[in-house]
């Protein structure tokens, strides 16, 4: 038992810093794995459009 629940936080910890890093392909894979277990809990990135970074850094 202990080991399932090991694998099942360690596998969406590696998703979590991936989507973190703005992985398109992990954050849909973190939000699909929050929607199926509920206790399962991830701050999502915020995706800002570049020309807002660029015009912030005028």
């Amino acid at each position: 038992r202990h080991i399932d629940e090991m694998l099942l936080w360690d596998v969406n910890n590696g998703i979590a810093r991936r989507s973190w890093a703005r992985n398109e392909g992990a954050i849909a894979a973190i939000k699909r794995e929050m929607e199926r277990t509920p206790l399962l809990r991830v701050t999502l990135p915020n995706i800002a459009d570049d020309s807002v970074i660029g015009e912030a850094f005028k």
